[in-house]
């Protein structure tokens, strides 16, 4: 097969950035790869919090570690001071590198399984603020209530397994082993509205029967080369099994680029955006399912 060169260009889906802006009342921001903060103005919760974005050649043959000012800059221009919870999809570096920093710094708890806890014991957060999750069991976190259900990684996990021990950075990258990796059902009882995060376009068969969200931020990093078998019935365990009436695309954006510089998509050498969304397209239309991109650092309703 020929290696398709280039990457493909995220302006062709210009109008595929269509949430609503919002100001006030519950948003969701979108903060590059499946890091997503959501806020109702008295309580914000966050998915994952990766800012360091280290480059490919230090990610690929050094150590890399949290970039303590990329980390300040992120929160600082998000407006983010405190947090109930950080909570990564899994744990990988381009998920959980930075959860422990984002945590610390906003007085959240870092939650997510075992693998998720190891990394905050290598970072220092006390016990107290660790909580290891119960799959399938609601949590009540601030003024959200946040369901943890076990899922799969998009094929192929480069670094499959646990983390069983404290990961101390500056660490290989491979220390990041993917963990436990999650669907997340965000509930939020006092307006009735909710939303599933599913950071790895993996799933399990099933798993969401049941399950209920309005909006289903979709993530589809690996997507575009696999099977459309695959990516037909992976739409079809999130976004149609949960009911969802918007799919908001996330994990799309070059992660090794700054976040101080415009995103853009992943190569063609390991994604094809342009056939995800061929697919996609194709299935939202027949199922009468609104297709977004979110833009970064903006708060956004994505029920309107």
């Amino acid at each position: 097969m020929r290696l398709r060169l280039g990457r493909p260009d995220i302006n062709r889906y210009a109008d595929r950035f269509d949430l609503t802006p919002a100001t006030d009342g519950l948003t969701v921001t979108f903060l590059g790869v499946a890091s997503l903060l959501v806020d109702d103005g008295s309580s914000a919760i966050m998915t994952d919090g990766f800012f360091s974005r280290p480059g490919l050649a230090r990610v690929a043959l050094g150590r890399i570690a949290p970039d303590a000012t990329r980390i300040d800059a992120a929160l600082a221009r998000a407006a983010v001071t405190r947090l109930e919870a950080v909570i990564p999809v899994h744990t990988h570096f381009d998920h959980a590198l930075d959860s422990p920093a984002v945590a610390e710094r906003t007085g959240a708890r870092l939650v997510g399984g075992e693998s998720t806890a190891w990394i905050g014991r290598g970072h220092g957060l006390p016990a107290d603020r660790i909580a290891v999750a119960t799959p399938g069991a609601a949590m009540a976190l601030g003024a959200f209530e946040v369901t943890m259900i076990e899922s799969h990684h998009c094929p192929p996990d480069r670094y499959p397994g646990q983390i069983i021990a404290p990961v101390v950075p500056p660490v290989k990258t491979s220390a990041y082993r993917c963990g436990e990796a999650w669907s997340i059902i965000v509930g939020h009882p006092s307006s009735g509205r909710s939303l599933l995060v599913q950071g790895s376009a993996g799933y399990v068969p099933g798993a969401l029967a049941g399950r209920r969200a309005d909006v289903a931020y979709l993530g589809v990093g690996q997507l575009g080369v696999q099977p459309d078998a695959y990516i037909e019935e992976y739409w079809r365990e999130t976004v149609r099994e949960v009911g969802a009436r918007r799919a908001v695309l996330i994990h799309w954006d070059d992660f090794f680029r700054p976040l101080s510089r415009p995103l853009r998509a992943l190569p063609y050498a390991g994604d094809d955006l342009d056939r995800t969304m061929a697919v996609l397209t194709r299935l939202a239309d027949e199922d009468g399912v609104a297709l977004s991109f979110p833009t970064v650092f903006a708060r956004e309703n994505p029920w309107a």
